[in-house]
């Protein structure tokens, strides 16, 4: 959504889409703006509380099935088993994504992991077009007037088509660009402290191929889960770069993390994005 910084200042009820890696500072900011009478739409928990939770709790069950204690427990109703995903906690995503390799170590087959990677991205494509509906639900039954839509770092991974055109119809895209030295900080903490992601099909296969080639393993089973995702993670970073400025070049606008993190009020917010629309205009 182009606008003037005249028109985005008079647009009554304004919505934006926060665009970016995990870590640039979309939840500091929607959480923020919270408190300023806009509705917080997070993607990642739309996922995981609607069209994830029975793959998740299905995965689970299947884990405790495996525990004749729990088995039993179960067969007579006698517990029940739920996940608890919140919008500080998406732990039963993350952990249902899964890694590939050595089931030992908790990992996962391709067959699996691909089936898994799938279910999130359809899951994520829904979640995305429930954004209209969540907008009027903000206003007509929360009261709020603005809506952030904080969507997750693999928006630009789908190539669903348009959808982009219609988060674009209904918000103005922003994307928060990392600088170099929060870039450096992000693969860094990443691969410190690896945990389960998104990737394209195409990608995934040309960078697995890559690492077993490389490190000489036959077989995925064989991989280390941790190995893999912490060799990889600084490539999809900087895949998706390129993707993410395509996206903000035909649809939104671009501000970097230095900028947002000046932000600590709506009122900076605002300013800042009157700024940039004025800037790219």
């Amino acid at each position: 959504m182009r606008l003037s910084p005249e028109q985005f200042r008079n647009w009554d009820r304004k919505s934006v889409t926060l665009m970016g890696m995990s870590g640039v500072g979309k939840t500091r900011l929607s959480n923020l703006l919270r408190r300023s009478d806009w509705f917080h739409y997070s993607g990642d928990y739309r996922i995981g509380t609607r069209y994830l939770d029975e793959a998740i709790l299905d995965t689970i069950k299947e884990q405790a099935m495996s525990v004749p204690m729990l088995r039993d427990l179960l067969h007579s109703d006698s517990i029940f088993i739920r996940s608890n995903v919140t919008f500080h906690n998406l732990n039963p995503v993350s952990t249902f994504l899964g890694m590939l390799g050595d089931p030992e170590l908790g990992g996962l087959s391709l067959t699996e992991f691909k089936r898994r990677q799938n279910l999130h991205r359809q899951a994520e494509i829904a979640a995305m077009y429930d954004v209209p509906a969540f907008m009027r639900k903000a206003k007509l039954i929360y009261g709020y007037n603005h809506f952030i839509n904080d969507v997750g770092g693999s928006l630009c991974e789908l190539d669903e088509p348009g959808l982009l055109e219609f988060i674009d119809e209904h918000s103005l895209i922003l994307y928060i660009r990392a600088s170099e030295k929060d870039e450096q900080s992000l693969i860094a903490r990443s691969v410190s402290h690896p945990k389960p992601l998104y990737y394209r099909e195409a990608f995934l296969d040309q960078q697995l191929a890559e690492y077993m080639e490389i490190n000489d393993v036959d077989y995925v089973s064989l991989i280390k889960p941790n190995d893999f995702t912490r060799w990889v993670f600084p490539k999809l970073f900087r895949a998706r770069i390129p993707r993410y400025e395509s996206i903000a070049a035909k649809y939104g606008y671009t501000v970097n993390t230095h900028e947002l993190a000046q932000v600590n009020s709506e009122a900076d917010f605002l300013t800042l994005l009157e700024q940039v629309i004025d800037r790219e205009s």
